[in-house]
């Protein structure tokens, strides 16, 4: 054995090289392959990925011209897929789901401008899951393989059968990976319909509701916009692997959806970034007129899509598009893009003089606009400035969504409290290299029907924006999770609904992209002289009472600084309960806002009193709730 060196008692000796199974890598960096495990409360978390996973091998079926349906199934904790296509060959069943870079898609006249290609995806799935179930049915024959966290346990034999051609696909996420998950019925209904968009004429089944599309990226924004907010109506155009969708609203920032040979890429990439360009060089030269940049792209709502041969992606979960260059094109994707609009957006204005005009006359409000607040904005960033330097407002930390790279971009995090005593324990509870706390000074104004003016002129929303960096752009966004931390009580539901309240009026996109979460902390601790339980709700106290043998003692959190910084660790830690701020659809925000921060009607205080019963449960208003209130 080689002579071994040892440094600070630590030695490192041939016996330290390890090489992992496929499983083995697969269960002990899950990131490298489906992002963040998370626990379901984010669209982008792990258990979702699995699920697209699976999805896309049933997309690029029906992109080859097999299969006109797929059938999803979630229930609990399992999930069901199912598509009518070619079906997996039978005599590779076990291979194509359990042998890493084994797979179809290298064969490019099999699957051409597919989503998946180095044929990883339904092997994370098997791997990461307890239960992997895979059967495929091809003229008249059938075989199934089960799997246990990706150990084959049952290999069937060939059998004979009636069922209709296709591949089916049942799996359990294994706990172990994903703790405490569970699903969201608004995510996976958001993912599918994102699927009908880019795959006109295929209907998918999701638990037992039909969803199809025949106008593509117009269906996308159709259902995504109120049509009283357009400026004009929707402009759709297709063209030779690439279709785009677009139109101006009453709101404030930008709004974007981007897909890539069907598959949503939720952090854009050149495409998006080619698209974004591409607009705006396509508008100066159709007016003849140099606008500003901000101007032509405030208040816009896009979409593009595009095939192109063997994508490359910045990671296994493809939520970001790396390729420039076109394979059997020769362009850039800068180009590609710039050529479609630069010819068909071209013409259409030429066609459509209205919707020109209209378009014209909402750059030419958004100039107004910002030349009138540009004074206010200029003091406003001297008094920030002056803040920065003599308040402790913001209690930044090390790692920004916007600068770094990987799981601790991800965990970038940004509480926003009230009081001196609740962030004070969140600031001696947090980690310092992920998590800031920003402090308000009492409640928020209610910017409900304000212009933009107000966040210049409000100080305490001048220095919230300027926490979070976003006075221009969302792309200079500095946390990734930007979370609402209010005592459980009346007050502090009212802050939390004043605070979405100016992300709703002023930067939807923040909400929108999934930024904004509310933090669950224990409203009940119960505990004997043997144990603690912390509890979420009534019934979870009820619970923790029966468990414990003697006279327990029960104290209830009515505010955050009640809680110590001790125990407050656990809360924002690994364990932490948090709950999604969704917007599934925009044409509920104006009808939310008014609803909540409108006039003061008996009808509301009656609803907020019956439906926030902080003392008996979570203070949090679903969204079942909220869309029956606006019905």
């Amino acid at each position: 054995m080689a002579k071994e060196k040892e440094q600070n008692g630590v030695s490192y000796t041939e016996d330290h090289i390890r090489t992992l199974d496929w499983i083995e890598h697969l269960r002990l960096r899950p990131g490298m392959y489906i992002g963040k495990t998370g626990d379901g409360s984010s669209p982008d978390d792990g258990i979702y990925i699995l699920v697209k996973e699976v999805i896309d091998n049933c997309i690029d079926e029906y992109q080859m011209g097999y299969g006109k349906k797929v059938e999803i199934k979630v229930n609990k904790d399992k999930v069901t897929v199912r598509d009518y296509g070619r079906g997996i060959p039978l005599g590779k069943l076990v291979d194509v789901v359990s042998k890493m870079n084994t797979g179809a898609k290298y064969d490019s006249q099999a699957f051409k401008k597919s989503v998946g290609l180095n044929g990883v995806g339904t092997k994370a799935v098997n791997a990461l899951s307890t239960h992997f179930q895979v059967f495929a049915v091809r003229d008249g024959e059938k075989r199934t393989a089960v799997f246990e966290r990706g150990e084959l346990k049952e290999e069937g034999k060939i059998e004979k059968t009636d069922e209709p051609n296709g591949t089916g696909v049942e799996f359990i996420p294994d706990t172990q990976i994903f703790k405490n998950y569970h699903f969201r019925h608004e995510f996976v209904e958001t993912m599918v319909q994102n699927y009908t968009y880019l795959n006109t004429g295929l209907a998918f089944i999701y638990n037992g509701t039909r969803y199809i599309s025949q106008r593509g990226l117009f269906d996308l924004l159709s259902r995504k916009k109120d049509p009283e907010n357009l400026r004009y109506p929707i402009i759709h155009l297709i063209g030779e692997d690439i279709e785009i969708a677009l139109t101006h609203t009453n709101q404030y920032g930008e709004e974007y959806y981007s897909f890539v040979n069907g598959q949503y890429t939720v952090q854009g990439g050149t495409h998006l970034g080619a698209f974004r360009e591409a607009i705006v060089k396509t508008i100066r030269d159709f007016y003849k007129k140099d606008f500003d940049t901000v101007d032509i792209r405030e208040a816009i709502c896009g979409a593009i899509s595009i095939r192109i041969q063997e994508p490359v992606f910045e990671s296994q979960t493809k939520t970001k598009l790396g390729t420039d260059k076109l394979i059997g094109d020769g362009r850039s994707m800068k180009q590609f893009v710039l050529d479609f609009l630069k010819q068909d957006l071209d013409n259409f204005l030429h066609k459509n003089p209205e919707t020109a005009d209209a378009l014209l006359k909402r750059i030419q409000q958004s100039e107004r606009e910002r030349k009138e607040i540009s004074g206010i904005k200029k003091l406003a960033n001297e008094r920030a400035k002056k803040a920065n330097i003599h308040n402790k407002k913001l209690r930044d930390c090390k790692v920004h969504f916007n600068d770094a790279k990987g799981e601790e971009r991800i965990n970038s995090t940004l509480f926003i409290t009230e009081g001196d005593s609740a962030s004070g324990s969140l600031t001696k509870s947090r980690n310092p290299e992920t998590q800031a706390v920003f402090s308000l000074r009492g409640k928020p104004l209610n910017c409900f029907g304000l212009t933009k003016k107000i966040v210049y002129e409000n100080e305490e929303f001048n220095l919230l924006q300027h926490a979070l960096n976003i006075e221009n752009s969302i792309d200079d966004l500095r946390y990734n999770n930007v979370i609402i931390a209010t005592d459980a009580d009346v007050d502090g539901m009212h802050i939390r609904l004043l605070l979405l309240t100016f992300f709703l009026q002023f930067f939807p996109d923040v909400v929108r992209n999934g930024h904004i979460k509310i933090l669950e902390t224990p409203l009940f601790r119960v505990r004997d002289k043997q144990q603690t339980f912390y509890c979420y709700d009534e019934a979870e106290k009820q619970e923790a009472i029966k468990k414990l043998r003697g006279k327990p003692e029960i104290t209830r959190f009515k505010g955050l600084g009640e809680i110590s910084p001790e125990e407050f660790e656990r809360f924002i830690g690994e364990d932490m309960h948090l709950s999604p701020v969704i917007i599934s659809d925009d044409k509920k925000i104006k009808g939310l806002l008014e609803y909540y921060m409108g006039k003061n009607t008996q009808e509301r205080q009656d609803f907020i009193v019956n439906n926030l019963r902080v003392e008996t449960d979570k203070p949090v208003l679903t969204s079942e709730v909220v869309e029956e209130a606006l019905v």
